[in-house]
């Protein structure tokens, strides 16, 4: 049965509930449970019966108090456009109802679609080994510097990161870092780029891992990596780089500057912007390949010969080792990374470098329009920026931020007298909205 819509709607009525006890030979559903009286479901739920329709309905209702706000908010999480495609493949009931292919013989597409994501992890990044299993960039980050512990042999315990770097991203890491005994820095931005000079201060025996991002949380190109690579690998300690993938096709291959692990958010590809739902890009050179968290999938050969494809190095063990593991991510992300893989693979790689040379355009453009404005200074930071670029105001940026909210238009609030702007393929038709709204509530 379905709805009108088409949407799947299976109930099971009494008579199918008859026979399948029946040839099972049960009396009823209650004899396949042995549930405490403690917890046991008393019959009555509390929410009062509606039909589908009703209950569409009331979903309509509460989605619609939403506010409807043009947004130009960036800082790790990026809106861009969707292709259909992407929906009518992944909603096929073979990835939609596929749990962690554990199983080769009967997930051989599926596996073979997260090879392909993997496979472009790895050209983006230049690193030969990529996984698709993080939750996000903030789990990724994580899991680089629990990664450094466990391999580097440095007796140091601390991690620097970006004075800048996103308040959410630095909680979880600080999270991580707590239960493996790491100890979380932060070391001076200059102009919106990584103080080499001071990090070069800073960095010594007792640093574990390096963290930079490129672009920055404040859309800057980081025109220091190389430098932060040689800082990181004098001290032996890890060296990891934050970025994107539409990002990676434009800028330096992080490869090439000497990085160790690249993380970041994938999910930039195949996701509506959710703020909160991701899909954490965890790559890493050859040395590190017994120590990868979550999943791998490797390519080799069956017994007839023929190409096949099999979950790597990760067996269900790794979930119950306890301290042993190399990780505790147990979710399976595959769907989402194969969401990011169709999105990939659809754009190519000339319309990937397209998305992301439109996201330096139009941010140059938007940056300008905004500096004509009295009052107002954008960019702030003297760099070529990647989608979002920070602005000076001269009044509070909150009390700006708010009346530009109460105009239609969401952006972010940084510092006192700082805002940050965010333009996509998804909203680059409403800059001239945007700017309207500035010019007014200044």
């Amino acid at each position: 049965m379905s709805g009108t819509d088409g949407t799947p709607y299976a109930p099971h009525t009494e008579a199918e509930t008859t026979a399948m006890l029946s040839a099972i030979g049960a009396e009823d559903e209650a004899a396949l449970f042995d549930i405490p009286e403690a917890v046991a479901f008393d019959g009555e739920f509390g929410i009062e019966q509606r039909t589908e329709r009703e209950i569409r309905a009331e979903c309509s209702r509460i989605f619609a108090r939403n506010d409807d706000l043009v947004e130009f908010l960036g800082r790790g999480h990026y809106g861009h456009y969707v292709p259909s495609v992407v929906d009518h493949l992944a909603d096929r009931a073979e990835f939609l109802t596929s749990y962690t292919q554990y199983q080769p013989e009967i997930s051989q597409g599926f596996l073979q679609a997260l090879f392909e994501y993997q496979s472009m992890l790895v050209e983006l990044t230049g690193l030969p080994v990529a996984n698709c299993s993080m939750y996000d960039a903030a789990t990724a980050l994580g899991e680089a510097a629990t990664l450094a512990d466990r391999v580097r042999s440095t007796s140091g315990d601390v991690v620097l990161v970006p004075e800048h770097l996103r308040e959410g991203k630095r909680a979880v890491l600080d999270n991580y870092c707590a239960g493996a005994g790491l100890a979380v820095e932060p070391y001076p931005m200059a102009d919106g780029n990584a103080d080499i000079d001071a990090l070069a201060d800073r960095v010594g025996d007792d640093v574990v891992m390096v963290f930079a991002e490129n672009p920055t949380v404040r859309g800057c190109v980081e025109e220091g990596l190389a430098a932060i690579g040689d800082l990181a690998a004098e001290a032996d300690a890890l060296f990891t780089l934050g970025s994107d993938p539409v990002s990676l096709s434009v800028l330096q291959e992080p490869a090439s500057v000497g990085a160790d692990v690249v993380v970041g958010e994938a999910g930039a590809l195949g996701l509506p912007t959710a703020y909160g739902m991701g899909l954490g890009l965890f790559a890493c050179s050859d040395e590190f390949l017994r120590q990868v968290p979550g999943r791998l999938v490797g390519a080799g050969e069956d017994a007839a010969g023929d190409r096949a494809f099999t979950l790597t190095l990760q067996t269900r063990e790794q979930h119950i080792r306890k301290e042993r593991a190399t990780s505790n991510i147990c979710t399976n992300q595959a769907w989402v990374a194969l969401r990011a893989a169709i999105h990939a693979a659809t754009l190519g790689p000339d319309g990937l470098v397209e998305l992301a040379n439109d996201c330096v355009r139009e941010a140059e453009a938007l940056a300008a329009r905004i500096d004509e404005l009295s009052g107002v200074a954008a960019p702030v930071h003297d760099r070529h920026h990647v989608r979002e670029f920070a602005v000076r105001v001269d009044q509070p940026a909150a009390a700006i931020a708010e009346d530009l909210e109460t105009a239609g238009f969401a952006v972010h609030a940084i510092d006192e007298h700082l805002l940050q702007v965010c333009v996509t393929d998804l909203n680059a038709g409403r800059t001239d909205g945007l700017v309207a709204a500035f010019e007014e509530v200044i």
